[in-house]
């Protein structure tokens, strides 16, 4: 009997963006998806500070792409800024006209500009809304186009996946990141509604929180460094990307609309907010007077809301 025939790649033959992927976690999911198979795009509008804050450059973009050449795979960066929707669209052009197809997409760019909600100037909350709630709208807008002419073609559903960029501080809340939880939030809201808006052209919409040391979370995880003993490194983006990898493979059909938490070896799934308690009016509706009767003792039994540091609300321990 002969040898077996090779395996396929799960991603082989399927096109990818991965954008913010000059550096961090958007590189290492870039590197990710083509070891799996897939061509990217690697987009990253290049500035130097994690603020918005320098001169675009192509160089982050043009490396993270030439490493995966070099490691034996098909990669085309892209200069771009994804908050900009004409920019967007060439985004979503140049990997169409390049490998004839869109079939994943990676929304991952954003920066920071934090601040206490009443020190926060406008322009800080704008910006940073911006580049993340809008530049995760602009790219998915013009892939869902064309998925859905893919599918109106086809006569029938297409491969097409969304994995986007949301975070814990929009589910724990952070202090200092109005703007940053605020596009979080908004970030799921955006995928649930998409996940529902493609399903039937055979698109997928999910969300992950990823835990990472990168230039975005310097400040989260300072304190939580690299081992040096060898163990595992939890916070290495690398333990984020195949998780990514997964959602954009074929064997995600089934899963759509989810918020997954992601970090080493922990994939954790989050479920859409419960009901907690219930309270019912003696009559049509509540008075004033009948809802402190019933809401203020069930709050004043309940545990008080507290702040709690980066190890706790994150499970992590001080290496």
């Amino acid at each position: 009997m002969g040898e077996p025939a090779a395996q396929s790649p799960p991603l082989a033959g399927l096109t990818a963006i991965v954008t913010g992927a000059g550096r961090g976690l958007g590189r290492a999911e870039a590197r990710e998806l083509a070891r799996l198979g897939a061509n990217v795009v690697v987009n990253d509008f290049g500035q130097p500070g994690r603020d918005g804050s320098g001169e675009a450059s192509a160089a982050p973009a043009e490396e993270t792409a030439a490493g995966i050449r070099a490691a034996g795979g098909r990669a085309t960066a892209h200069l771009g800024d994804v908050a900009d929707f004409e920019q967007a669209r060439a985004l979503v052009q140049l990997a169409v006209d390049t490998y004839g197809q869109l079939d994943i997409l990676v929304n991952n760019a954003g920066i920071l500009r934090d601040r206490m909600v009443f020190s926060m100037s406008e322009d800080e909350w704008d910006t940073v809304i911006r580049v993340h709630l809008k530049g995760h709208f602009n790219t998915t807008h013009f892939a869902a186009i064309h998925w859905r002419e893919r599918a109106k073609a086809a006569g029938g559903p297409v491969h097409g996946r969304i994995v986007n960029t949301s975070s814990e501080a929009f589910l724990a809340g952070s202090a200092g990141q109005p703007n940053y939880a605020a596009a979080k939030g908004g970030i799921v809201g955006l995928t649930t509604s998409t996940a529902l808006a493609l399903a039937k052209y055979g698109v997928t919409a999910n969300a992950i929180c990823p835990r990472a040391r990168t230039r975005m979370t310097e400040d989260v995880f300072a304190g939580f460094q690299e081992p040096a003993d060898g163990t595992l490194d939890v916070l290495a983006p690398e333990h984020v990307s195949p998780l990514v990898g997964y959602l954009a493979s074929p064997a995600a059909a089934g899963v759509n609309g989810q918020l997954l938490v992601v970090h080493g070896g922990m994939v954790a799934i989050a479920e859409r907010p419960r009901i907690a308690a219930k309270f019912d009016a003696p009559h049509e509706a509540f008075s004033f007077d009948e809802l402190d009767a019933v809401l203020t003792p069930y709050y004043a039994a309940r545990p008080p809301n507290e702040t709690f540091a980066a190890a706790e609300v994150l499970g992590l321990k001080h290496g």
